[in-house]
């Protein structure tokens, strides 16, 4: 039986998708068709999301099961649907799969450890800052929301249920030591590679200390690195597009219209000019809000990250 033998973690809205991108065609690489099936994170519940959230695991777990076609994300919860993702394996040295909810979850990284103990742990960082931002751009971008920055993350603080899936964990995910120590004190040093977000700026150095780490030959196939993955855009008219997804009518419209059309509307609806920024008083509340944790981490991972604090 062949099974994942490399996991990226995350963390959410730190390059993940780039990374899937990147390796997905190399002929030693073999990456599951759903990008992030999250069967180790089995602390969080899929029966209690909210219902948006819900349906849309729900869409993609039945669009690979049910249709056979890939797709983004689902929680898989039954050991033989899990395996079946890695079937179509053959003569692929590097196995993998890319659930962000493994840097969350408290108990992911024993339950990959107990699965594999052999597996190759990636995890990227982001300046806690930028990603809680980002976060929240991509839940403008999907319909999530239709709040300010400011008032999404005071709620998101306040809300009583504090799980992936029902709030949003706009700050709480970017709260990286204590999630980071998980995989250091779980796996040894040499199986956990780290990455900042920062380097993949620098993508033919982050894509060659990539395949030096799955020890894949990078003579066979190297990714175009010019292509940028996960854009981000916001809908034009956000009030509108928020009732218009969570009414259903986004969700029934990607599934009636063909490419072309669903292309041509998307550039009608959304746009990446004019982006909402940080304000003042919210770069300073984060600040204050990751000073502690950026500290710890730095200690952790032997990495100077006070340039974080700067943005």
């Amino acid at each position: 039986m062949k099974k994942p033998n490399f996991f990226v973690v995350g963390a959410a809205k730190a390059g993940t998708t780039s990374i899937y991108n990147y390796l997905k065609p190399h002929p030693q690489v073999y990456v599951s068709p759903i990008k992030e099936p999250n069967f180790f994170s089995t602390d969080i519940n899929p029966e209690k999301f909210r219902k948006n959230y819900k349906k849309e695991i729900e869409k993609d777990y039945d669009k690979y099961f049910k249709y056979g076609e890939e797709s983004h994300l689902t929680f898989i919860r039954d050991l033989n649907d899990y395996l079946k993702l890695f079937e179509k394996v053959s003569t692929e040295k590097a196995i993998g799969e890319f659930s962000t909810s493994y840097l969350y979850s408290k108990v992911a990284a024993q339950n990959i450890k107990d699965f594999n103990p052999d597996a190759k742990i990636i995890i990227v960082l982001r300046n806690p800052i930028e990603r809680a931002f980002s976060h929240y751009l991509m839940d403008l971008k999907i319909g999530y929301t239709n709040l300010s920055f400011w008032e999404a993350i005071q709620r998101d603080i306040n809300s009583k249920e504090k799980e992936w899936g029902i709030t949003h964990l706009y700050l709480e995910l970017g709260l990286y030591y204590k999630q980071v120590k998980r995989y250091l004190n779980t796996f040894d040093k040499s199986q956990v590679k780290i990455f900042l977000f920062e380097e993949l700026k620098n993508t033919e150095e982050f894509v060659k200390a990539l395949y030096r780490f799955l020890e894949i030959d990078g003579n066979l196939h190297f990714p175009d690195t010019s292509k940028v993955y996960n854009k981000s855009k916001v809908p034009k008219y956000k009030n509108l597009y928020f009732w218009a997804s969570n009414l259903g009518i986004i969700r029934f419209s990607q599934k009636i219209f063909p490419t072309g059309l669903k292309k041509s509307i998307k550039n009608i609806l959304f746009s990446s000019e004019n982006l909402p920024k940080l304000s003042v008083k919210e770069k300073e509340f984060l600040k204050e809000y990751y000073k502690k944790d950026i500290e710890n981490l730095s200690n952790l991972i032997d990495k100077d990250l006070n340039f974080w604090l700067k943005v």
